[in-house]
């Protein structure tokens, strides 16, 4: 991608401007950013994606000022006839099970890959939506078919209404309306309150989401994760105390004893690359309902491809892919870099790798991380 470029995509904007215009700053709307797009599934196929029990479902139906709220599996006979009005079913993670999804959630990649989280998928029968909320996060609105009105604004209020199943802001006061039409797209930054709903029958809306770290669970996660990749010797490093004298206060704890844990924090955290390896792997662990089919028969001399379901980044010192870390330097690095950046690597490609790397690529392969390039 040519980020110093004007795209269709931002409305003419190049990547790099509206990063720097709009992102986490201000909305933009973009007519016919994705003309003659098309749903990368139909609808038959998103009611039978919601069927399944590693796919991610959420059935909302509204009646008068009551909404219901369901978690999938959502066997047919659980959604409502598609006549009836003001219901949505809704299935994250598209990009995971469809390569059109994934095709389409690639065309956002001028945001980092450890940002990137997900494309969703919303159908509606006529006037269904999700109600006025907010989210915490960057999200793209694209609208695949049929037409959504969307009034947007700035909360100022973020009271939830009481006794619902779903986060809706109470007193929302919309400053903008639009309605998208196939290949329109809306972007909103962080906070902004939205609300969409389906006109003119029904409608499909993809959205792009982002991931967004919490310090507290970073925090938390990562130091979980820092003794796993210690040394043994850090790791199992004992506590003594053999000048403890005997004490009239047992339920004190020993200042030595206190010591000894911001210590072995501080040595922990000392490291550099240690931490960077306990957050790249974070990063690009799969989600939990994420699995990958096994072959150990890939021929990866043809060149590879990753998976549309494997998530794979890197920094100066290491290659992450799927929650595994791995120390790269010189031509390798550049060769993996360039599959995490690019997707894939040819034929040729393949061949420059060193045999460490070249092996490491054949197990890749046969965990089904990477396929081997069509043809």
């Amino acid at each position: 991608m040519q980020i110093d470029q004007p795209t269709t995509l931002l409305g003419g904007l190049s990547p790099a401007t509206f990063m720097r215009r709009h992102w986490q700053k201000k909305p933009l709307l973009v007519r016919q950013a994705l003309p003659g797009i098309e749903p990368p599934v139909s609808r038959a196929e998103m009611f039978a994606l919601a069927q399944q029990e590693d796919v991610e479902s959420r059935l909302i139906v509204a009646k008068g000022d009551a909404w219901k709220l369901r978690h999938g599996p959502l066997p047919r006979q659980a959604l409502p006839p598609v006549k009836q009005p003001r219901w949505t079913l809704l299935v994250q993670g598209l990009d995971l099970h469809s390569d059109a999804a994934h095709e389409l959630l690639s065309r956002f990649r001028f945001v980092p890959q450890a940002r990137l989280d997900d494309l969703m998928i919303s159908w509606a029968s006529e006037g269904g939506g999700v109600g006025a909320h907010k989210d915490n996060y960057d999200v793209f609105l694209i609208q695949v078919a049929g037409k959504r009105r969307w009034r947007i604004g700035p909360v100022v209020d973020d009271t939830l209404v009481e006794g619902v199943p779903l986060k809706l802001l109470a007193h929302f006061e919309p400053q903008e309306e639009h309605v998208l039409e196939p290949g329109d797209l809306l972007y909103l930054p962080p906070g902004w309150g939205h609300d969409g709903v389906a006109e003119g029958g029904e409608c499909m809306t993809c959205s792009v989401g982002f991931r967004v770290p919490c310090e507290g669970d970073l925090a938390r996660e990562l130091l979980q994760r820092l003794p796993e990749l210690m040394d043994e010797e850090e790791h199992g490093r004992l506590y003594r105390d053999p000048k403890q004298p005997a004490t009239d206060t047992p339920g004190l704890v020993p200042a030595a004893l206190s010591d000894f844990a911001r210590r072995a924090l501080e040595r922990a955290l000392r490291d550099p690359a240690l931490l960077q390896a306990t957050l790249g792997e974070l990063l690009s662990e799969p989600k939990p309902n994420v699995w990958f089919e096994q072959d150990e028969a890939v021929d990866t001399a043809g060149g590879v491809t990753l998976h549309r379901r494997s998530r794979m980044m890197y920094d100066d010192k290491f290659v992450f892919i799927n929650g595994e870390s791995f120390h790269a330097g010189g031509r390798d690095a550049r060769l993996m870099r360039l599959l995490a950046d690019a997707g894939t690597l040819t034929g040729r490609e393949v061949a420059a790798l060193s045999d460490g790397a070249r092996e490491l690529l054949d197990d890749w392969a046969a965990a089904g991380w990477v396929l081997p390039l069509p043809g």
